[in-house]
């Protein structure tokens, strides 16, 4: 599932996905499969980019339930 979440919060910022990926000491590949959905990150990742971006895990990376009937 795509994290646009992720993507708009870092956008809000000005930041682009190097920017990004250099704060939090990862790829700009890494931050791009993220947004994609392409790769599952691990709780230190998602603390230090939630910490770079002000944001909370509920924020940016909690999916919600789905609908019954989904």
């Amino acid at each position: 599932m795509k994290n646009l979440r992720l993507k708009s919060a870092r956008a809000a910022m000005d930041l682009s996905q190097q920017q990004l990926a250099d704060a939090v000491g990862v790829s700009r590949q890494t931050i791009n499969a993220i947004e994609k959905g392409d790769y599952n990150p691990t709780i230190r990742l998602c603390l230090a980019i939630c910490r770079t971006l002000g944001r909370t895990l509920d924020e940016l990376f909690w999916e919600d339930a789905p609908q019954d009937g989904a």
